[in-house]
């Protein structure tokens, strides 16, 4: 017995839609269970004057993708290759990239 496309259609939105909602209610529940871990950490930020995401302590440009310039892994010379070893493991930012294309 053959099940009809829209019977297996309807099935597999019913399936994606539940799950959607279990992943919803799970994030919901992680977040309740990790809330005094994340006041705890929020405090240690606050009264350690922390500003922002450091990814990596080498270079300048790397330290924070997003607040990174063009020419900052140029600024000592513009031949220059980069010798930081972060600076191969971590791509451009999304800002940037789009620059190389010019």
């Amino acid at each position: 017995m053959r099940m009809r496309k829209s019977s297996l259609f309807i099935a597999f939105t019913t399936g994606s839609v539940v799950c959607l909602a279990l992943l919803f209610a799970h994030g919901a529940a992680e977040r309740r269970d990790q809330a005094p871990v994340i006041n705890e950490k929020r405090s240690i930020v606050e009264r350690l004057g922390l500003t922002d995401l450091c990814l990596f302590t080498d270079a300048r440009y790397t330290r924070n993708p997003a607040m990174a310039d063009r020419s900052t892994p140029f600024q000592d010379n513009p031949m220059s290759l980069d010798y930081f070893p972060s600076g191969s493991v971590l791509a451009p930012p999304p800002h940037l990239r789009s620059y190389a294309l010019d």
